[in-house]
């Protein structure tokens, strides 16, 4: 807000957008709520009007009215003094038409995900940033077996994290999901059938980080697959889910090739998905899919804050040879991550971790097996295992 004219605070409703813009309306801007209905019918009656009142303003929930962009657009070319508009918006507001091109060069986007692990545990760290440095965080506060879990299911939405038991949590999030799906879903698309949602969410919640099969997908619902695809799009849009693209040194290949879908939090993939706290201790297989969702929230939320730009990404090739995920700098270096729910990691594990270390040559400058363990150990050149919990750790240098 030092130098730019408008900011655009994104991200998922309940991640904690209007707690902190208010504290910054509270610094001399006036503050709107598009989520107040009169606030709203005046943004679309007359949004040239509404802007040219304002001097320096908060406008919280801008995907409500988007027509309110333009008049920005023209408001700021006659005022450019940074600071003067901060808005949030729980849609990617630059998926929606007319809007990606009309504040080019006079807006920045920040994200605002759920709260991080790093978060909750006061680590200022970034795991990303040291593991492209060679080094790997240092386990400040270990969560193992069901404390792990416990973190898992519970995901990093602050309102679930305030509810002490599981049972309402679980409601919580499922009012989540309806209050998205009833209400915020029209701000961003034209769907004619509501009903169809729910059943289709729930379907990609018993294949989130699994490669997505349009037309598999989407029969189990009765879609076809142009819709299942743009349904996908939606709950994108909406900061529910992403598709992840598979890395291969020839960037072409990666657009023609399967995506996965993974969902952004693991507590409300677990809701979606029926994993309690019983079937996680009961059935690994189905709770390693959350906790992979888990790891990928993570590390997204790192990418977020560290100094580089980062791509998430997975490897698999015609092998069956798997990478859980794969982040790639902008110079195209590499760091794999592979995801272990159980406390002990087997010479198989690393099978993916080193075919793409051997793909990828010189470009790939470390591999990780994160596991639900204590100790970081060197597993050969390049490769090592580390705690879960060192995603949220402090600093270690490698071999130290």
């Amino acid at each position: 807000m030092a130098d730019t004219p408008v900011v655009l605070v994104a991200g998922p409703r309940q991640a904690g957008k209007t707690t902190l813009v208010r504290q910054m309306a509270a610094q001399g801007m006036r503050y709107l709520t598009l989520d107040d209905e009169l606030t709203l019918l005046a943004a679309k009656e007359d949004p040239v009007g509404m802007i040219r009142s304002l001097d320096r303003a908060v406008i919280d929930e801008i995907q409500r009215a988007p027509q309110l962009l333009l008049a920005i657009k023209k408001n700021i070319d006659e005022d450019r003094r940074p600071g003067r508009f901060l808005l949030t918006g729980s849609a990617n507001l630059m998926a929606l038409p007319t809007v990606a091109d009309s504040l080019a060069g006079r807006m920045e986007t920040l994200i605002l995900l759920p709260l991080s692990q790093s978060e909750t545990h006061y680590s200022t760290a970034n795991w990303i940033d040291q593991a492209f440095a060679g080094q790997i965080l240092s386990v400040v506060k270990p969560l193992l077996g069901d404390d792990l879990v416990e973190a898992v299911l519970t995901g990093g939405y602050p309102e679930a994290v305030a509810r002490a038991m599981p049972r309402r949590r679980t409601a919580w999030a499922r009012q989540y999901i309806d209050a998205i799906i009833q209400r915020d879903v029209r701000d961003v698309a034209a769907i004619d059938k509501l009903d169809e949602l729910p059943r289709f969410l729930r379907a990609l919640a018993q294949v989130s980080g699994q490669m997505c099969n349009y037309s598999q997908l989407g029969g189990q619902v009765g879609l076809d697959h142009k819709t299942a695809a743009r349904y996908i799009g939606v709950f994108e849009q909406m900061y529910l889910l992403r598709r992840i693209e598979v890395w291969a040194r020839n960037r072409l290949n990666r657009v023609v090739k399967t995506p996965k879908v993974h969902f952004l939090d693991s507590g409300l993939l677990s809701t979606l998905a029926d994993v309690t706290r019983a079937v996680a201790v009961g059935d690994r297989g189905r709770f390693g899919n959350v906790l992979e969702t888990f790891v990928f929230g993570e590390l997204l939320k790192h990418t977020t804050t560290a100094e580089g730009d980062h791509q998430l990404l997975y490897y698999r090739d015609h092998d069956q040879n798997e990478v859980d995920f794969v982040i790639e700098n902008a110079a195209g270096h590499l760091v794999g991550v592979e995801v272990k729910a159980s406390a002990t990691v087997k010479e198989s594990d690393l099978r993916g971790l080193k075919r793409l270390a051997s793909v990828a040559g010189n470009q790939f400058k470390l591999g990780v097996i994160l596991y639900d363990g204590t100790e970081t150990l060197p597993l050969g050149q390049s490769l090592w295992a580390a705690p879960i919990s060192s995603l949220w750790g402090g600093f270690n240098k490698l071999g130290q």
